[in-house]
């Protein structure tokens, strides 16, 4: 079922369609993730890889971490668009040099860092 206009509230979140995330759970997804500063500006790049464990429309996707991150589970937000079927093949990840063979997804995230805050105490120094 996928949430629209008509059905639920519009709060700004993507739609979820709860068929299609309920299609991932077992699958392997290769995770990229690209972390801004608030400018914008590239910081760092992850990558992970795993199976999807769970599927919820408010607390997202539950990634079982294959490979050096075995045994951790990371969470994927609740947007079922951004997975994308991915291409046969093999699949290395840059940071740790491990190949991932035949992935059924990929999905890739920008995170943008906020603008630093500054600290009470700086307003007052001079």
């Amino acid at each position: 079922m996928r949430r629209t206009d008509h059905d639920a509230p519009d709060d700004g979140r993507p739609a979820y369609d709860a068929a299609l995330a309920t299609s991932f759970i077992g699958k392997t997804v290769l995770v990229g993730l690209t972390y801004t500063d608030h400018k914008g500006k590239f910081v760092e790049q992850r990558q992970m890889h795993g199976v999807v464990e769970s599927a919820d429309e408010r607390r997202g996707f539950a990634v079982q971490l294959r490979g050096s991150r075995s045994g951790e589970v990371f969470w994927l937000p609740p947007q079922t668009d951004t997975f994308k079927p991915a291409p046969p093949g093999e699949y290395r990840e840059h940071s740790t040099g491990e190949i991932i063979v035949d992935p059924d997804y990929v999905a890739m995230w920008v995170v943008s860092r906020p603008k630093p805050m500054r600290r009470w105490w700086q307003f007052w120094q001079r």
